[in-house]
């Protein structure tokens, strides 16, 4: 008899009295960056209320449930978790306390598709650049130079990011006046900058920013860093979660509840509660005050120095004008797609496709602007098909006879404006239909790449920055926080210490866009709230952890072996 589909929902719900009077701290969001902050604070003997206004915890890494089917929603694939030994690894293990395990992909983990030709990401450094060759045999070189270059860029990322775990003073100091001396040019540069120092191949350029989904920025805007640290992210190929995305929150929270704290849903804050510019707690939506020592936002850089701050604070600080010096990322579509049948009986792999008209990646994305997305000659300038039911060992014990496919665009909010200001499964027939012509359009192009899946389609839905908006409160429907532009990473408000005394931000916005980065920022962010002296206890809390080995292995050649 087939296990039963365990639940999703993750966190305990919030209500009146739930609560203790008082926390040595309180995290908004629960994201993978606030989840770790509040998991290394408890490992340190903190006690730690951690505060979701969404149903579920664990943000853009939590997954849903609906009829039958369940889907992620952000954690399509994770690098480097294959080595126990990696940085990226031992975090989770640390702060999951060894019960987060990992299944490995296939070794063609990516496959980028300009027009009618397509080229495999293979993992593994050799086997990257073997399969790459055979296809720019000219180019070996520049390739050899790239995974050279990014793999460097990502070995010296620590020393760029060093002073997110500095006091915010000597923070500014380092970024100002030692980081360009310890860095190379290539850090301070965009993608397509970098790549063009490389080749003047720009088929291959293409093809290597064929990722670029992954962080929202074509490579003429993206810094080459952001750029970098995803394509190394990966090189030793991808994995998932067992037990699928939520099992990375159900694996997290019981750390943060062994020092007496707690992972609270439906629990939305109003503000944080300042008085003589240090914070001491929060007010609850319906009222309610939780007081802490400190308090940490990982609502994203916006929704923490505008929606949350008081109003005589923000304008004290001048928040409104750092508002202006930076960007909100893209807003997506996404196509939630249900199958009857198994991945054998559908022919269903684990690759990622990613999916161009052709190679221009900027001319694509500024003539998809210009059109309304339901227009038939309006193409997309990047699809992104996920078979997440494919990577999971355990899904065919929780979900028998069942597949699912996540399809992925970019979109904008100005499509979207007649239905600002309304509710969540109320917004009219107009909305609706609109949803629908989008969903035909990109259930189209899954069956003009999968044919057989046609006819085995039994429930699909389609996800738009009003849903993002709704449940993450993003303005904009953002889905990667702030854009990594150049000089986004100049920016002295973007560190995890604030203006205001004991208030903290941690996740995305304070290093980079994915749950890689949001997951250091938590680190990083922990590090800067125990000061200088003490932050060297949370990397003894990574020396002295015993990694397990409990990845389960598919491919020949991954981390361990491809980054030797």
């Amino acid at each position: 008899m087939a296990k039963k589909a365990e639940k999703v929902r993750t966190g305990r719900r919030y209500r009146s009295g739930r609560a203790a009077d008082h926390y040595d701290a309180i995290v908004i969001g629960s994201g993978i960056g606030g989840l770790a902050n509040a998991a290394f604070l408890s490992l340190l003997g903190q006690k730690v209320c951690v505060l979701e206004q969404h149903y579920t915890a664990g943000g853009f890494t939590h997954a849903y449930e609906r009829e039958g089917y369940e889907w992620d929603v952000g954690v399509h694939y994770i690098g480097e978790v294959h080595r126990p030994q990696s940085t990226l690894r031992r975090v989770f293990d640390v702060i999951s306390e060894g019960r987060l395990e990992w299944a490995a992909m296939s070794p063609v983990y990516d496959r980028i598709i300009l027009g009618d030709k397509h080229y495999d990401l293979t993992a593994g450094r050799e086997n990257f650049i073997r399969v790459l060759s055979e296809h720019f045999p000219d180019e070996k070189a520049a390739i050899e130079r790239y995974v050279a270059l990014i793999s460097k860029t990502s070995q010296l990322t620590p020393k760029f990011f060093a002073a997110q775990a500095m006091p915010r003073w000597m923070g500014r100091i380092y970024n100002n006046w030692i980081r360009p001396w310890l860095l190379p040019k290539t850090f301070f540069k965009t993608a397509r900058e970098v790549l063009e120092e490389l080749t003047d191949n720009q088929e291959l350029i293409s093809v290597l920013t064929g990722q670029w989904g992954d962080y929202g920025q074509t490579p003429k805007d993206a810094a080459f860093l952001m750029h970098a640290l995803i394509a190394k992210h990966y090189l030793g190929g991808g994995a998932y979660p067992v037990g699928g995305a939520a099992a990375m929150a159900r694996s997290i929270i019981p750390t943060i509840q062994k020092s007496g704290g707690e992972v609270f849903t439906y629990a939305e804050v109003n503000k944080v509660l300042i008085k003589d510019n240090t914070a001491y707690g929060v007010e609850m939506a319906n009222g309610d005050k939780i007081l802490a020592d400190k308090v940490v936002s990982n609502a994203g850089f916006m929704n923490s120095m505008t929606r949350l701050l008081p109003e005589p604070t923000q304008q004290r600080l001048g928040t409104q004008q750092w508002s202006k010096q930076v960007q909100r990322s893209s807003a997506h579509f996404c196509l939630y797609a249900g199958f009857k049948g198994d991945a054998k009986t559908l022919g269903l792999s684990d690759t990622n496709l990613w999916i161009y008209p052709n190679g221009d990646h900027e001319g694509n994305l500024e003539a998809y602007k210009q059109k309304n997305p339901t227009d038939q000659d309006a193409e997309f300038p990047l699809l992104y098909m996920s078979f997440p039911s494919t990577k999971d060992p355990k899904w065919d014990e929780r979900f028998p006879n069942k597949s699912t496919v996540e399809i992925v665009t970019v979109t904008d909010m100005k499509w979207f404006e007649q239905w600002q200001g309304t509710t969540w499964q109320q917004r009219g027939e107009a909305y609706e239909a609109f949803k629908e012509q989008i969903s035909q359009k990109l259930l189209g192009e899954l069956f003009d790449r999968l044919p057989q899946l046609k006819d085995a389609l039994d429930y699909y839905e389609l996800s738009t920055p009003l849903s993002t908006e709704f449940y993450q409160l993003n303005e904009q429907g953002e889905i990667y926080g702030l854009d990594h532009f150049v000089d986004r990473f100049n920016k002295p408000f973007l560190h995890p210490q604030t203006p205001v005394k004991n208030y903290y931000m941690t996740g995305a916005d304070v290093m980079t866009a994915g749950v890689g980065g949001a997951l250091m920022a938590g680190m990083m962010t922990t590090c800067c709230m125990q000061g200088l002296r003490k932050s060297k206890d949370v990397i003894g809390l990574l020396k002295n952890y015993k990694p397990q080995s409990n990845t389960n292995n598919t491919t020949e050649e991954t981390g361990a072996q491809a980054i030797a």
